[in-house]
């Protein structure tokens, strides 16, 4: 490729960036009122109550996108999908596919490195009842541009979910309704793949909606396309 890669100064850069934002404030708001109210069983930790940069290795080859940050998860940890129960089974699928260096992940200083992955998401702060408004996904958007600027050597895009689909495909420039969203769908976006996937939330790992084998399908897929 013709592109150079991102260092580690321009991610941490775009990091700061991030976390400083107040473009929304109900999300303000809302992240700084779970953050002090805690859930009881974490009511002796300090919550991150920020907004949650990415994650992940500056050469990656896959980008995964999901959501928003858990009030509970990232907006107490400050890493992507860390300290919940959706983090806990998408981190055991990583390592099971040689893309993760341990299983899981409870806090961002645990020593879990991501290969070949980098973990962002549509909203970097964690929305009333899990729904950010429009206007707040489009307030977000140039923070995940800016990453997919950046990770010049990303080759495949997984979706986490459709919202992660949509919002994904608004930041390469494309209209959502022209790729529909299909668990374990494939799309050509550009030069790049794009691969769905269920997002690995609790309603649908314990409903049955999303299995491991599930997942680990769609990431054996992602390297393949990949070429890892």
């Amino acid at each position: 490729m013709t592109e150079e890669r991102a260092t580690p100064v321009e991610l941490a850069e775009l990091a700061d960036a991030i976390r400083a934002c107040r473009r929304c404030p109900r999300l303000c708001d809302y992240r700084e009122a779970v953050a002090r109210e805690k859930r009881k069983a974490f009511a002796a930790e300090p919550y991150w109550g920020r907004p949650v940069p990415g994650f992940g290795d500056p050469a990656a080859r896959i980008l995964l996108t999901g959501l928003a940050p858990a009030a509970h998860g990232a907006n107490r940890t400050g890493r992507m999908f860390t300290g919940d129960r959706s983090g806990d089974f998408l981190f055991a699928a990583l390592h099971r596919a040689g893309l993760a260096n341990q299983p899981e992940s409870r806090h961002r200083d645990d020593g879990l490195r991501l290969h070949h992955v980098y973990l962002a998401a549509a909203a970097r702060c964690a929305p009333p009842d899990n729904k950010p408004t429009p206007e707040e996904f489009a307030n977000c958007r140039p923070y995940l541009e800016r990453e997919i600027e950046l990770l010049s050597e990303v080759q495949v895009m997984v979706a986490l979910g459709g919202l992660g689909h949509a919002q994904l495909l608004r930041a390469l420039g494309r209209k959502p309704g022209s790729f529909a969203f299909a668990h374990a769908a494939e799309h050509a976006v550009g030069r790049w793949h794009l691969l769905d996937c269920y997002h690995p939330s609790q309603q649908n790992t314990f409903t049955g909606r999303l299995t491991p084998a599930m997942l680990d399908a769609v990431l054996a897929r992602a390297k393949a396309l990949a070429n890892i």
